[in-house]
């Protein structure tokens, strides 16, 4: 499923990225270190953490993109370095949980 269309489906809010990218699979989780062993190419990476380590981490997993969960905001320096490594990083509202459920009903 495109981004784009599980944007459309949970009303994700587009931070920065392209949404045109195909994902698979979740991972859902703040530690980074684990992120960094489990975060699977083209994963969607569901975390509440918003700073630039979130960032690097992304781009070494070469997640899909990440999604900041409980409306968490990214912190701007972060939001630079997206940019910067074109990472695609969405927002919402939801728990990591409530987002888990959702991203499995509609994928």
């Amino acid at each position: 499923m495109k981004l784009s269309e599980l944007c459309e489906k949970l009303s994700l809010q587009i931070v920065c990225g392209d949404v045109e990218r195909e994902f698979c699979g979740v991972y859902a989780g703040d530690l980074l270190s684990r992120a960094m062993s489990h975060v699977k190419f083209d994963n969607l990476w569901l975390t509440i953490m918003a700073n630039t380590n979130v960032i690097a981490v992304a781009s070494l997993t070469e997640a899909a993109a990440v999604i900041l969960a409980e409306g968490v905001e990214l912190l701007p320096e972060a939001l630079e370095a997206a940019r910067e490594n074109d990472i695609t990083v969405l927002s919402s509202e939801m728990t990591v949980y409530d987002l888990c459920v959702k991203i499995s009903e509609v994928s």
